[in-house]
């Protein structure tokens, strides 16, 4: 627990743009501790809180692209950017897969013609939404 609060913690210093001295400063103000290791999580989690105020807004993770064939390579990145502009994980395909084939797959495990529904569907959802 603790090392995902320092990863959030230096995440939010980069994307904040602080230097080391702007991020001590604000480390010793809100903890009273120099190190982020130094810091209980209740402390960890109160630099976060306080760097949130600040304009830091963690980002979820999104799962991972999953690794396809080169022939549904250019399906696969449509896909991705289809998620990506609607703001939902890969993990959002599991629900389209499993409403069209009655089960969960991965999408690396279906063929060109399913991944193409796929696709089809999220583009139908896409224009449902206003977003193409």
């Amino acid at each position: 627990m603790k090392r995902n609060l320092i990863r959030i913690i230096h995440t939010g210093k980069n994307v904040l743009a602080w230097d080391d001295e702007t991020y001590r400063a604000a480390l010793a103000r809100e903890t009273g501790k120099h190190s982020a290791r130094d810091c209980s999580d209740a402390e960890l989690e109160r630099m976060i809180c306080y760097m949130r105020t600040q304009g830091f807004t963690p980002l979820a993770r999104h799962g991972k692209k999953p690794n396809v064939a080169a022939g549904r390579k250019a399906m696969v990145s449509k896909i991705e950017a289809i998620l990506a502009e609607a703001d939902r994980p890969w993990s959002y395909l599991d629900g389209i897969i499993k409403r069209m084939l009655g089960e969960v797959k991965p999408l690396a495990w279906l063929n060109d013609d399913q991944v193409r529904k796929v696709l089809q569907m999220l583009i139908i959802d896409a224009k449902r939404h206003g977003r193409l």
